[in-house]
């Protein structure tokens, strides 16, 4: 039985040609039986990739020997053979997309860096900083550093509109956080653009921190978009469970898409909410659309 191996990174730096790039990518990834999702763009690349060991060994020989990646932050998991059911490599305007019409670019602009061991040294300290967390909504209801604060994010793209909601943290030290760096490494650069005082990433994002301090500030799973959906680096034993059903509210990691598929809301429903109605609704107008429509 194969071994597999998950990576996950990104690096802002110039690509001067984003398609000649993502055509090598995907020469390479072909030959070694990679899959998962690649992003090219002008400002830099963002990858998750799995593949056997062997295979990922020699992908990471050949990408960082390239001078433009090689200090990329590389993050390992192990793999299931059957994370993504595909490859997928494209060329878009942003490695994560704000959509801003103008010329801020992580490469010039972004807040401090400060690693896992920093920001542990901080908690322990008892530093005051407040942590800004730049996930989705439905990724920060499964898991969260403690007393972080939520943007009200139901895609990166809206930092922009959840500005204002975050201004009172304007003359605070911030530390922003995502899974694996390259949202809070944007989104940091952004509140520096817009005049906070005080900006740290966390760098690496959630995933580095809680494969080195597992089951302590973060509590719950991490949301992950491959077939795993969540993840964990605690044991059965010292895991805390602080996701919640959004129908009945009991305690649950379960994720569910709504069966109406003009919705398709990625939402956590336990089995015993989703048995109750015979399909995952996210609400009753969906529940009600899609009955009137079968009858």
């Amino acid at each position: 039985m194969k071994d597999y191996t998950i990576i996950l990174f990104y690096k802002y730096v110039d690509i001067e040609n984003p398609e000649k790039l993502r055509l090598e990518q995907l020469d390479l990834c072909t030959k070694l039986g990679l899959k998962g999702r690649i992003i090219v763009a002008k400002e830099g690349i963002n990858a998750t990739l799995e593949g056997t060991n062997e295979n990922i060994r020699k992908y990471l020989d050949i990408y960082l020997q390239d001078s433009r990646f090689k200090d990329t932050h590389i993050k390992k998991s192990a793999g299931t053979g059957n994370a993504f059911p595909k490859l997928k490599i494209k060329v878009r305007p942003e490695i994560v997309s704000m959509h801003l019409k103008s010329d801020f670019s992580p490469n010039e602009i972004t807040g401090k860096r400060l690693n896992a061991d920093e920001l542990k040294k901080w908690f322990e300290s008892g530093e005051e900083f407040e942590i800004i967390d730049m996930r989705n909504d439905y990724e920060f209801k499964v898991g969260r550093f403690r007393n972080s604060i939520m943007s009200d994010l139901e895609n990166f793209r809206d930092v922009p509109k959840v500005l204002n909601g975050l201004r009172s943290l304007k003359e605070k030290k911030v530390l922003t956080v995502c899974t694996g760096g390259v949202r809070c490494e944007k989104a940091s650069g952004f509140l520096v653009k817009n005049g906070f005082k005080d900006v740290y990433q966390l760098d690496g994002g959630i995933v580095s921190y809680i494969e080195k301090y597992p089951g302590q500030e973060f509590e719950g799973s991490l949301y992950v978009f491959d077939n795993r959906i969540t993840m964990t680096f605690d044991n059965d034993l010292n895991h805390k469970v602080v996701g919640r059903c959004e129908k009945c509210g009991i305690l649950s990691e379960r994720y569910v898409n709504c069966k109406n598929p003009e919705c398709n809301k990625h939402f956590l429903c336990c089995e015993n909410c989703s048995e109750s109605d015979g399909k995952s609704f996210c609400g009753i107008s969906c529940f009600e659309k899609i009955s009137l429509l079968e009858k």
